[in-house]
């Protein structure tokens, strides 16, 4: 096993955002839902507060000297911290207060989201309207800033819960379109060129870096997720949608799992689904024993290789449902450990 994994002692997990805008209620929700060891609790994230909370701004609010505000297109940078950016730091700051009261004496993993470089580049707009993704430089500069504010929160979250190993996750959906020169331009008329495979490796292997020896993942829940590369990056896990996965991607699985790499796999669904769905636990993960089954896996491996996830982030989906799907995920991980074969 990967020595900056360290995923084993919990099989079960969400992606980072929640519905409503109560940040207290989410916090109670992380935290109840993975009560005694049964999984890994995170910092939620509130999108439906609006522009700041969502995951971009949630992001721009961690840079370091660098700076967003909200235009009609998305979010773009800007001089000096205007209201976007410091209402996007404010929310934080009560996501972590309410993730405090609920985490007092806490012991244990403790996952904590933000966007990675190369989907934050493609995302956000330099003055004139252009993504950052189309200046080399301006993307030294973003992943530069970013892993100054990456440190500093990380920091700040230790200090507020002591006693949690903090995960560091880096959500990038964008990463194969950034790879396959997918990503358009502002006018849609044409895309911008792919980015070298070994520069964006490198960058996300400096982000990475900044938990120190602390557990990494890197989520996409778009297809084609680049497992050899995520792994020559050093993320500890990867985190994906599992229906997304193809026959291609397979073997790509099985040599994560062997070179010790966790996985993160989204069998859950995350926006409101029939009850049917949250009603059998080990029917939930009976995709994941057959593809160990089929891979030539030990299925003794399993405890240490998997934690279950919903598909997605879980912004979309009723409250109600939202507790149901992470009780659902702890029930389907306890499944999979009991029941390997």
């Amino acid at each position: 096993m990967s020595e900056k994994s360290g995923f084993s002692a919990s099989a079960a997990t969400g992606i980072g955002s929640m519905p409503g805008g109560d940040a207290r209620e989410a916090a109670k929700t992380v935290t109840g839902s993975f009560a005694d060891g049964q999984g890994m609790p995170y910092l939620a994230e509130l999108p439906a507060r609006g522009p700041g909370a969502d995951m971009i701004g949630r992001t721009v609010g961690l840079l370091t000297e660098m700076y967003g505000h909200v235009e009609p297109s998305g979010w773009r940078i800007s001089d000096r911290p205007g209201r976007d950016t410091r209402r996007a730091r404010s929310w934080l700051g009560e996501d972590l207060d309410a993730l405090e009261e609920f985490t007092q004496g806490y012991e244990g993993l403790l996952k904590v989201q933000a966007v990675g470089p190369w989907t934050l580049a493609a995302s956000l707009e330099l003055r004139g309207g252009e993504a950052m993704l189309g200046d080399a430089g301006a993307c030294r500069d973003l992943a530069g800033s970013l892993a100054e504010g990456l440190r500093s929160h990380l920091a700040e979250v230790r200090r507020r819960i002591p006693g949690a190993e903090v995960v560091l996750q880096l959500d990038e959906p964008s990463l194969t379109a950034v790879l396959l020169g997918r990503v358009r331009s502002a006018s849609g008329y044409r895309t911008y060129r792919a980015v070298d495979r070994q520069v964006v490796e490198g960058t996300l292997r400096e982000l990475l870096a900044v938990n120190g020896d602390g557990p990494t993942a890197v989520h996409s829940c778009a297809p084609e997720v680049p497992f050899g590369l995520l792994r020559r990056a050093g993320a500890g896990a990867v985190s994906f949608d599992f229906s997304l996965l193809t026959e291609r991607e397979e073997e790509a699985i099985g040599e994560a799992v062997e070179g010790g790499t966790q996985l993160f796999l989204g069998v859950v669904p995350g926006q409101d689904a029939a009850s049917t769905a949250l009603s059998d636990p080990g029917g939930s993960v009976s995709g994941v024993r057959t593809l160990w089954s089929r891979l030539g896996l030990n299925p003794g491996t399993l405890s240490e290789s998997v934690v279950i996830t919903p598909s997605c982030g879980l912004a979309g989906a009723s409250p109600a449902y939202a507790r149901a799907a992470l009780a659902h995920c702890a029930r389907a991980a306890r499944s999979l450990a009991d029941n390997p074969e």
